[in-house]
């Protein structure tokens, strides 16, 4: 399992979430505390929007906490909405292209759980790809072939129903499969203007998710206080510092839409495919 992170709102550095909070990202790669596992050292990766529709992309192998240039990056970029995730794998190889977040024209998309028995199911769900998208998967992971599913199913015109739609026929071909194993998404897509993430799980047991209520400022490892934007929104797969209150878990079941500097949350349930 992984633990990631998302933000919109007005431009914001990078380092501000990425490594200066007491539980940053870098911190939660090393000492996750709401996670099946406390280490995600399988590689990690960013991604940002600026200028351009399409996003900029950092990944690399190595641990998040053992790479200068990340934090070098992280001190100097600054963008309205990007994502970030450190890796745990989930049996699938510690290779570049299967570090998150994974981008396809200006989408980006990253997950924190497992497809159940992936190696049985991954011919399958390959095979369900629309073929003009199969060129573009460039690794091995379930959750760049959950990602894919997506886009099969209409994620650049509705990104909810796709979602849905995705996860629908994932558990339609792993009950089909017989594997009573359940399937844990925990998953974040965007097209650079809105957010949408999902927390969803067979069993109803699923991995943490939370977005910031009223949070102003984070407390940073010096002791000081680092200010946030008023339309700041932040998606953390647990939270940043130890000021708990300002931050909002979502629920079992549900998707969280980020848009226009507001967040909402809705019931979730896969969909079958038409």
């Amino acid at each position: 399992m992984c633990r990631w992170l998302a933000y919109t709102g007005s431009p914001l550095q990078l380092s501000a979430l990425l490594t200066r909070p007491n539980h940053s990202l870098i911190d939660q790669s090393r000492h996750a505390t709401q996670n099946v596992e406390a280490l995600n050292g399988d590689g990690f990766g960013v991604g940002w929007y600026g200028d351009d529709p399409t996003p900029g992309l950092y990944r690399d192998t190595h641990p998040a906490w053992n790479d200068a240039n990340f934090r070098h990056l992280a001190d100097h970029i600054r963008s309205r909405l990007f994502m970030a995730h450190v890796r745990a794998s989930t049996g699938t190889a510690v290779q570049n292209t299967n570090s998150h977040p994974f981008s396809f024209d200006n989408w980006l998309f990253q997950h924190n759980g497992s497809i159940p028995a992936f190696r049985s199911l991954k011919r399958q769900l390959l095979f369900d790809v629309d073929p003009e998208l199969f060129p573009f998967i460039e690794g091995s992971t379930d959750s760049e072939t959950l990602f894919f599913l997506a886009l099969t199913f209409g994620l650049k015109d509705d990104p909810p129903a796709a979602l849905a739609r995705a996860i629908g026929h994932v558990e339609r071909v792993r009950k089909a499969a017989g594997i009573e194993v359940p399937l844990f998404v925990s998953a974040c897509a965007t097209n650079g203007e809105q957010l949408w993430a999902i927390r969803y799980s067979s069993n109803h047991q699923s991995r943490t998710l939370y977005h910031s209520s009223h949070l102003h400022a984070l407390h940073e490892i010096d002791g000081t206080y680092a200010p946030l934007p008023d339309d700041a929104t932040i998606v953390v797969s647990e939270p940043l510092d130890e000021l708990t209150s300002h931050w909002e878990e979502v629920p079992e079941s549900a998707l969280l839409t980020v848009s226009g500097g507001a967040a909402t949350v809705s019931s979730f349930s896969p969909m079958l495919p038409d």
